[in-house]
């Protein structure tokens, strides 16, 4: 006779621990909807936006929201609504840019120094903390103002000053790593240092720095934006959302100029920093099992 392996039954979950998982995680859905309509909106700009971001008309200037113009008209005539659409590709391909390189970047220069050590730790480190000393927007300001006005000039400056908090992360956690027993025995086994940085360190290292990159996400864009405001970052009439709000700052009672550019940047900024905080949560092998 037989016995028989009883299957474990699995329990739905409870109602609490749904109330704890939505109290937990349920931000992060939320900014993750956010990001991706946004993602969307910049997309399909061209398509869904009622009229061209430039088109000028100064017969219908500053216009208030109506069924014609849903958010309104600029001091030029221009329909807010379409250069808000058409504003989130520059400003989500700065910020998406800017944070990537500088991550991609800072993680090698982290990475090579916590593997090599000596002069070459020494080195990389001191010139990072160079870097650092100086205030990353007045730092990104001047070099912005040195290479002109125009976007691809203010994403490489803010690139120059992006990297190295990537870089004094990864090398910590490559530190971290290093002093492991596999990386150890794949040393003792002969294995070259770059795939030992490549194909075990670095995957060890991946999931702190897609936190603090996706943290970033919503920095850079304010950054973009603010370098923008000061007339750093775009060349008029370029649609990007500091612009917009700098068009609109002394229009007290036109508020609609500066104001839903700069809910868009609120909605955004809020939507990467709830994604960052839930993908740290859920990368939290603590929190997660709850």
């Amino acid at each position: 006779m037989s016995a028989t392996t009883a299957t474990p039954v699995v329990l739905p979950p409870t109602r609490s621990r749904l109330r704890r998982r939505w109290k937990r995680y349920g931000p992060a859905w939320i900014g993750g909807a956010i990001v991706l309509a946004w993602i969307l909106v910049a997309i399909l700009a061209p398509w869904i936006a009622p009229y061209k971001p430039d088109a000028v008309d100064v017969t219908i200037r500053l216009q208030p929201p109506s069924w014609a113009h849903w958010m309104g008209t600029d001091t030029l005539g221009r329909d807010v609504f379409s250069r808000l659409l058409h504003g989130a590709r520059l400003s989500l391909l700065a910020g998406f840019s800017v944070v990537l390189l500088g991550a991609a970047l800072g993680t090698a220069i982290g990475i090579i120094a916590a593997w090599a050590r000596g002069w070459w730790d020494e080195g990389l480190m001191r010139f990072t903390d160079l870097v650092l000393c100086f205030p990353p927007i007045i730092l990104a300001l001047a070099i912005a103002a040195a290479l002109g006005i125009g976007p691809v000039n203010t994403i490489l400056a803010m690139l120059v000053v992006w990297w190295p908090k990537f870089a004094r992360l990864a090398r910590a956690l490559a530190l971290v790593q290093r002093s492991q027993e596999y990386v150890e025995a794949a040393t003792v086994l002969g294995l070259k240092p770059r795939r030992i940085l490549v194909r075990h360190i670095l995957p060890n290292t991946l999931g702190p720095l897609a936190v603090l990159v996706t943290l970033d996400l919503g920095n850079a864009i304010l950054t973009f934006a603010g370098l923008s405001f000061l007339g750093l970052g775009v060349v008029p009439p370029i649609a990007e959302w500091g612009s917009m709000v700098a068009e609109g700052r002394e229009l007290i009672e036109q508020w609609w100029v500066a104001a839903f550019p700069g809910l868009a940047i609120l909605t955004v900024v809020v939507g990467f920093n709830f994604c960052g905080d839930g993908l740290r949560d859920w990368l939290d092998p603590k929190g997660r099992s709850r």
